[in-house]
Parts: C-alpha cells; structure tokens; sequence
C-alpha cells in the first residue's frame, strides 16, 4: 500500500491492520514517533493525518492509505526547525523529552486551528498528552511563544 508521509510517496508491503506507529517506525525507518502505552492514552505517537493530530498506535495503517501524514520529522524545513520546535527549545521544554514529539505535534494542530490560544485553550488542546515529568508549564509557555512567532 501507498503512504503519503512527510510529503514523500512511500510504498510498504504490510497488512492494513497494522498499526500506523509500526510502519512508521520499523518500515519507514521514522523513530520520532514514541510508542508510550499503546491505547492511545498517552499521546507519545501523536502524528497528522490530514491535518488533524492521530494517536498512531491505534490507527491501522490501511485506513490511512494515500492520506497525508506528518511527522515530528516533516514539521522543519531544510533550513529552520517549526516555530513550535523552536520555541520547545527557546522555553527548555523537554526533561527526559519522550513525550515531547507527541507534544509538539498537539501544539502545532492547536496553532494551525486557534492561532492566539488563551491558557484554557492550551491547557484542553494539550491535555490528552501526558508527561511524566511534569513540563506542563514550560508547554504553555512555548506554545504561547510559539503563537506570538505566527502573528
């Protein structure tokens, strides 16, 4: 079957039920994404699927043939990393940083939806990802820089 990853056609010979995490990882060769709990609880393996964040361990890979999905790694261009990528940096967001892909990418489908997020706004787009350290205030002060580097 034919993926639509980080702008790239990719073929992989794998069965549809196979979750998108997987195929991403250990066919396409992409480790940004984190596997944390596997229910979709956590939100380590967020990706976009059309646009909209997915938990990809709970997604099988056939139903979303010939979608376009994004990546940790498809969100920097050649040349400069995502403002919301940038701002993780500028505001020292990661600790241990296993969750922070998954964070990341909540982070950019809040922006690319609410482009001057209020904390509450934040605090509900970014509440479906856990950190187990604790980042939780380093994550909204780097989405709001990174909202403030969009105007």
């Amino acid at each position: 079957m034919k993926l639509q990853v980080n702008g790239k056609t990719i073929e992989v010979a794998v069965p549809p039920d196979t979750p998108l995490l997987w195929v991403l990882r250990e066919e396409v060769g992409l480790t940004g994404t984190k596997f944390g709990c596997g229910k979709a609880l956590c939100g380590a393996c967020t990706v976009h699927v059309n646009g909209q964040p997915k938990r990809s361990c709970v997604t099988a890979v056939g139903d979303v043939a010939d979608q376009p999905i994004v990546t940790i790694e498809g969100l920097a261009s050649e040349t400069s990393l995502h403002v919301v990528q940038q701002a993780w940096i500028d505001e020292n967001v990661p600790q241990c940083g296993y969750c922070q892909a998954g964070q990341i990418m909540s982070a950019v489908a809040l922006l690319r939806v609410v482009r001057q997020p209020t904390d509450a706004q934040i605090d509900d787009a970014m509440s479906a990802n856990l950190c187990r350290c604790g980042t939780y205030p380093r994550i909204r002060r780097a989405v709001r820089r990174a909202a403030e580097g969009l105007k």
